[in-house]
Formats: structure tokens, C-alpha cells, sequence
């Protein structure tokens, strides 16, 4: 399959990376942590792949959900299965796979973004390391800390498990089709202790129905609780989401179940 047949396709939200230097500093990211195979999401074209390849005593594997850069990728012996894998990383099963911990990497697909931060924190006793490229509104948001206005329900369930950096900004130029926005790429290291010391389920509850009426007091956006008598007094009670950090989300998580 020659190259240009290879077509970025707008309803997978691909933008082939074509910087070099973007995708080597990228890749070099992955060897900030021990942990030997790494799973690129997305491939596309390999230019991403080709430099994670130079890292010593990696093992490199990758998932594609587009026909036409499987074929590509195969037929230019970028990668092979069983170490490229054709399929969708949302609904794959990892543990099929990863029997040990490994590095996520890879330029994401805005489109769908938000939703394999989701999965990397569901599998986040696999992922102790990730390295991604994404819209720079929402790395900025990933890595926003409290009482900014970027600050919100991915900030704190991210940083409830793992500590976010900002690497650095890509501009459009850097891709094919060039993005209207521009980019950035974050890594984001699994804390010493990514357990939480309260119910996940109910941390996660209190976190999105906080935000989801970010401009209310928390008194009256966690009314669905029916706490109103208890957290009246509460230190919290009058604070906005975007007030609390994570370890005071965990500890109103923590005063909402023992009054529930």
C-alpha cells in the first residue's frame, strides 16, 4: 500500500503527526519509567511507532482501529501482529495482552480523548505510566489544579490516582490535516498509592454531580444526597467544586457516606 493511500479520516478524528523532533521527544518520554512494553493507541502512519522503536529494551505494541494504516503499517514492516493489534482500545480487553505493567503512549484522537483517560485510570493497576499527545485544552485541563477555571471533573479523577505534566505545545503545523487547535503532550505518573481511602464509586458520584453544577455552593449542588441537615455546618458546605483539592474531595466523599 503506498503512503498515499493512506487517508486521515475525519470520523476517527485522525491527525497524522509529521514532525520528527515532535515525535521523538515524544517517544523518549517512555523512558522516564522501567516498566518494558509500552501500547501505542493509534499508530496511524508509524512516524510515532519508528522512534519508540530506538528505545532500548522496550517491547513496543500497538493498536489500530483503521484498516487502511493496519495494512500500511504491516505491509512496511513498522510493526507486526501479534505486536500490532487491530482493533479498538475503548472495548479491548488489556488483559488479554498485559500480563505485567506497561506504558501507554500515543498521538490520541481528540474525539475520544477524555474517554481513554477514563479507561487508563479503570486499569490503572497495568498503567503506572502514560505519555500523550492532546488537545491543549484538555492536557491543560488534566493538569489544572484548584481554583482555576479549567479545573474540573477530569482534573480530580485524574489526579486522584496520577501526577499530570504538562511536557510541552505542539502547533498545528506539526500535523496532516493541521488541527484547528493547538496541542500538547502531558505524561502522567501513577501515584505510590492509587487506592483512595474512601468508596470509588460514590468518590466518583460526589466529584461529577459537584461539577455539573460548578457555579452552585456545594451545599446546594450535592442536594440529591440529602445531606442538608448534616453538611449545613459542614467547612465545605459554602465552597464551589473548584475549591477543593483532591485529598478534600476524597474527605467529603468519605462525610457523605458515613451520612448517607
Amino acid at each position: 500500500m503506498h503512503p498515499e493511500m493512506v487517508k486521515p479520516k475525519k470520523h476517527l478524528g485522525q491527525h497524522f503527526l509529521t514532525d520528527q523532533g515532535v515525535a521523538r521527544r515524544t517517544a523518549f518520554l517512555a523512558d522516564l519509567h522501567s516498566a518494558e512494553p509500552i501500547l501505542e493507541i493509534g499508530p496511524g502512519k508509524g512516524i510515532l511507532t519508528n522512534h519508540l522503536k530506538t528505545l532500548p529494551s522496550k517491547k513496543i505494541y500497538a493498536i489500530e482501529i483503521d484498516q487502511e494504516s493496519f495494512l500500511y503499517l504491516e505491509e512496511k514492516n513498522v510493526l507486526k501482529p501479534p505486536f500490532l493489534i487491530k482493533g479498538d482500545f475503548l472495548s479491548f480487553d488489556l488483559d488479554s495482552i498485559f500480563k505485567e505493567e506497561f506504558i501507554l503512549i500515543g498521538n490520541y484522537p481528540y474525539n475520544i480523548s477524555s474517554q481513554i483517560v477514563f479507561k487508563m485510570l479503570e486499569k490503572r493497576k497495568l498503567i503506572p505510566f502514560m505519555a500523550g499527545m492532546f488537545q491543549k485544552e484538555v492536557a491543560l485541563r488534566l493538569a489544572s489544579k484548584p481554583n482555576s477555571k479549567n479545573y474540573g471533573i477530569l482534573s480530580v479523577l485524574t489526579q486522584a490516582f496520577y501526577q499530570v505534566n504538562v511536557e510541552f505545545k505542539v502547533a498545528p503545523g506539526a500535523f496532516f490535516p493541521p488541527p484547528k487547535v493547538d496541542s500538547a503532550v502531558i505524561t502522567c505518573s501513577r501515584n505510590l498509592n492509587y487506592n483512595l481511602d474512601c468508596d470509588e464509586k460514590l468518590f466518583y458520584d460526589v466529584v461529577k454531580t459537584a461539577f455539573n453544577q460548578r457555579r452552585k455552593t456545594l451545599l446546594n449542588s450535592l442536594s440529591k444526597f440529602n445531606l442538608k441537615k448534616a453538611i449545613i455546618n459542614h467547612p465545605f458546605a459554602k465552597l464551589r467544586p473548584e475549591n477543593l483539592s483532591v485529598d478534600q474531595f476524597v474527605d467529603l466523599t468519605k462525610f457523605i457516606q458515613s451520612n448517607l
